[in-house]
């Protein structure tokens, strides 16, 4: 941003500030003397590109962009949709009838001009209109759009009466709709040209949203559901069933993007769920899993209904569903009116439509009516005249199996996902939409090509000082020993399944143990849950079983192996974690009776190891210590994140997680702190908490001491943080909120310290792929791309540090926004790479730097403690707001002492 002055008017130095006008009788407030701004920081520029690794050449799903009218003026005007009356049109979905409307009958007033509207309050055209305020009025007959929410359905007089077919010739169902649109502001394309230069201005972002608002436009004209950037046609070969009634429907994304390399567009497949279409009672028994249509339980049917659109036959009139009706069809009453002034008649829904419209219902008598009429006014249609629309989204959280279901179904191999795409850009069409060619701008239909460089997997070290390499991202420990063993003494098993041969794991699981040279010894008791408590709510089978162990063990134990029920996910989790860890800090371990085999224990036994303290490898430079920067000087590793409740859970607090480093010179090792913040919050608010004068009562403080004790009684001087979860319109917050925070937290501690910071976020919500030219396979495990494809400006890259074994790989992007250690590109760049090679929890590289993976898996595991019940349908309160304001956010039990140092998340 250009840093003229605040309100952008330039006059700012000239003009002498007003006097100030007081009433006679106002006594003026003495002002404390303002607090001196601190200028924001900023993302950092580029220092230069790695060089580093085996030189590999790639294509990415960017295509390239170019733009001949630089020189244009993109106009945005504000646009208002009113009634008749006056009253502002809240549907959605009607402003883009109404505009094509307005498009088609006042072409000439326009000067013909195309324009690119989104659909709500903003309008753009290229060049000017003829006035800065037009005033139009148009008539829509039949207001429910392919893609409405309904509000603008036909006001139905409280009877079923109205959708008849003698009455639908009346232009009852046609609005007058009045539109304001009013002149807003210019945008110079040159925005975009100096974006392309690097320099970020509001206009420029302006100008991109114009360009995507034209695609949004483009694939709405065609029918499709628009979310965000992607778009999903009405294909049936695009749907597959999720079960329970849903379906995953796949789509694009696109979107444009300002790159080194210049102007481009972004494409990718996209996938979002919707409501299986069709029959209203088809869909409800496949949602429920029920048997008929008279099992059905009408409260869930009821929810889940709300405000979805339907057709009803035989009109094919499209409304929103209200409700249900309270009674039958049969049973349910409502006034039909009668010819002139005679007295209305009281007859059941199913007597009018079978005899007064002559309409056979086969099953629909003895069940609810659909209602789609206003609350007072209620219009009731007999379920089985009733079809949902196709395209509505289903926004609620999917079940596991529905999610497994997803994920496996919407995988692509490269290849694959190449053809896909291309084929997507040759049906789309851009070169024929007229705003694009207005602006002079064409696509290239070709994947542009980058380099990419293949970095060297780092060594590892495990026990007996051997080497161990990994190949292709991965590495096992066959015949080989834990590089830092710890004993596993004083444990016992707790048995909830009935399935489970405990004698056989605990024999096989002592084997495993030392050929990897873990001490072990037998466990003090195999605890079987009573077969009578399986029914019991997952509280008391805890409790129960807590009893079992104070009878049976001498002591405390160190450790407890939990076989769980069948499921993995079961309820008994998180009320087992919650006893463990907050209340008795015991180390504990869960297990599904599954496949028992030595892989499998293996596995087990590494996240066993890294709970009780050991280590299972390390990397060879944190060995001998030789990483760049880092072992020269104290160096702390953040990770943070924050989880926030799934799309159908709106009020579940967010869970924020900050994961830091321990035993320094070690990026091995970490601690987890976890804290509850209001639902929805990105920014994490508990890094410093001043409580007193004396007291900091925030995340930072814990982590900072735990290094200072773990390392030597060092201070860190050094604080490396990678965080998580934040798109780019949030880093200068995560610059100037967060990381102020920190250092405030270091402050505290002590007035004179002032540790160097480097702050990287890592992404992996992006849309950009990478593909190898001519192999079907993926992108080899250690492929950087920090060229053609990055910002043009800022320091940013991406990385492929796993081994893509199935679908196409999604690389890491990942943003460094502070550099004040002063690394070099490559020895940054190596760095992250190591940091994708010390999770312990298992044998591969991974696709993001351990410590944000830690801090997903320590805020998961938390949230499981209080496993917040999704109310949102019952209470009003929980998360919203009460009388007395917002309510308060439940906080999270914090660990007991003796494990809330270890990797208890591992």
């Amino acid at each position: 941003m250009d840093s003229v002055d605040p309100d952008g008017s330039g006059l700012q130095e000239a003009l002498p500030p007003p006097p100030p006008v007081l009433p006679p009788d106002v006594v003026p407030v003495k002002l404390e003397e303002p607090v001196k701004k601190k200028p924001a920081r900023l993302p950092m520029a580029r220092r230069g590109t790695g060089t580093k690794g085996q030189k590999i050449p790639l294509l990415t799903n960017h295509f390239k962009v170019n733009v001949t009218n630089m020189e244009g003026q993109f106009y945005h005007y504000s646009v208002a949709l009113l009634y008749e009356d006056g009253r502002p049109v809240e549907a959605k979905g009607v402003g883009r009838k109404v505009l094509d409307k307005v498009q088609q009958t006042y072409s000439s007033e326009l000067s013909g001009k195309e324009f690119a509207y989104d659909g709500e309050k903003s309008l753009f055209t290229i060049g000017q209109l003829p006035l800065n305020k037009h005033e139009f009025t148009v008539v829509l007959e039949e207001v429910t759009s392919a893609r409405n929410n309904g509000n603008a359905s036909p006001d139905a007089q409280g009877s079923p009466n109205d959708t008849d077919r003698k009455r639908m010739r009346r232009p009852y169902n046609s609005k007058t709709f009045i539109v304001q649109i009013n002149f807003a502001a210019k945008i110079p394309m040159q925005a975009i040209a100096s974006a392309l230069k690097g320099v970020e201005t509001e206009s420029s972002q302006e100008a991109l949203r114009v360009l995507d608002i034209i695609l949004r436009q483009h694939a709405a004209k065609q029918g499709c559901l628009l979310v965000r950037q992607s778009f999903f046609h009405n294909d049936p070969k695009n749907f597959v069933d999720l079960g329970g009634g849903v379906l995953g429907c796949r789509g694009f994304h696109s979107s444009f993007r300002t790159t080194q390399g210049g102007l481009s567009l972004n494409i990718d497949v996209s996938t979002t769920m919707i409501i299986q279409p069709g029959p209203v009672v088809d869909f409800l028994i496949n949602n429920q899993n029920a048997r008929d249509p008279f099992s059905l339980d009408w409260v869930k049917a009821k929810r889940v209904l709300k405000n979805l659109r339907i057709k009803v036959s035989p009109t094919n009139q499209e409304y929103k569903i209200t409700g249900l009706s309270e009674r039958n069809c049969k049973d349910q009453l409502f006034q039909l009116k009668q010819k002139g002034d005679a007295e209305p008649l009281e007859i059941t829904v199913y007597d009018y439509f079978v005899n007064h419209r002559n309409i056979e219902l086969r099953y629909s008598g003895d069940l609810p009516c659909i209602n789609v009429g206003k609350p007072k006014r209620p219009t009731y249609i007999p379920l089985e005249l009733c079809s949902l629309v196709s395209l509505q989204r289903y926004t609620k959280a999917l079940t596991n199996l529905q999610r497994a279901s997803l994920v496996e179904k919407s995988r692509q191999k490269p290849q694959e996902r190449m053809g896909v795409l291309s084929h997507s850009l040759k049906t789309s069409r851009y070169d024929e939409e007229p705003l694009l060619r207005s602006c002079g701008l064409s696509i290239s239909n070709s994947f542009t090509q980058v380099d990419g460089r293949v970095l060297q997997a780092p060594k590892l070290k495990v026990g007996n000082g051997d080497d161990l390499f990994a190949r292709n991202g991965r590495w096992n420990f066959n015949n080989k020993k834990l590089v830092q063993p710890s004993k596993i003494e004083r444990w016992a098993v707790v048995n909830f399944s009935a399935r489970c041969d405990v004698r056989r794991l605990v024999n096989d699981l002592l084997r495993c143990a030392e050929a990897k040279g873990i001490p072990i010894e037998d466990p003090h008791a195999v605890i079987e849950e009573n077969r009578q408590m399986s029914r019991a709510p997952a509280i008391v089978r805890v409790e129960k079983m807590f009893d079992e162990i104070q009878s049976k063990l001498p002591g405390a134990p160190k450790f407890l192996l939990c076989v769980l029920p069948e499921r993995k996910n079961c309820d008994v989790y998180g009320p087992w974690k919650r006893k463990n860890l907050a209340e008795f800090g015991i180390v504990t371990q869960c297990m599904a009776p599954q496949k028992l085999n030595d892989q499998y224990l293996t596995n087990l036994l590494l996240k066993i190891n890294a709970k009780l303290g050991g280590l299972n490898s390390l990397l060879s430079i944190e060995h001998s210590p030789s990483i760049p920067m880092v072992s020269k000087a104290p160096t702390m590793i953040l990770g943070m994140d924050v989880s926030h409740g799934s799309p159908g859970q709106s009020d579940i607090p967010s869970i924020a997680a900050v994961v830091s480093s321990r035993h320094w010179p070690l990026i091995s090792r970490y601690r987890a702190s976890v804290r509850t913040q209001s639902p929805k919050v990105e920014m994490i608010d508990s890094l410093y908490k001043r409580v007193s004068d004396t007291e900091d009562d925030g995340i930072m403080r814990e982590a900072l001491l735990d290094f200072y004790v773990s390392s030597g009684k060092r201070k860190p001087d050094q604080i490396i943080i990678f965080r998580d979860g934040v798109s780019e319109s949030q880093f200068n917050q995560v610059l100037n909120i967060e990381l102020d925070q920190i250092i405030e937290a270091c402050k505290f501690l002590d007035e004179k310290w002032n540790p160097k910071f480097v702050v990287i976020v890592a992404q992996k919500n992006h849309h950009t792929k990478f593909f190898q030219p001519n192999g079907p396979e993926n992108v080899p495990p250690g492929t950087i791309i920090d060229n053609k494809v990055g910002h043009p400006k800022n320091y940013d890259f991406y990385l492929c540090a796993h081994a893509g074994m199935i679908g196409t790989t999604r690389p890491t992007h990942y943003h460094v926004l502070l550099d004040q250690v002063g690394f070099q590109a490559d020895d940054l760049q190596e760095l992250v790479h190591s940091l994708s090679y010390v999770y312990q929890r298992s044998t591969t590289a991974i696709s993001v730097v351990a410590p944000v993976c830690y801090a997903h898996l320590a805020a998961t595991q938390m949230s499981s403690f209080m496993k917040f019940e999704d109310t949102s349908e019952t209470s009003s309160s929980r998360g919203g707001m009460t009388a007395a304001g917002p309510a308060p956010v439940p906080a999270l039990p914090r660990l007991e002492e003796k494990v809330a140092n270890s990797m208890f998340f591992c």
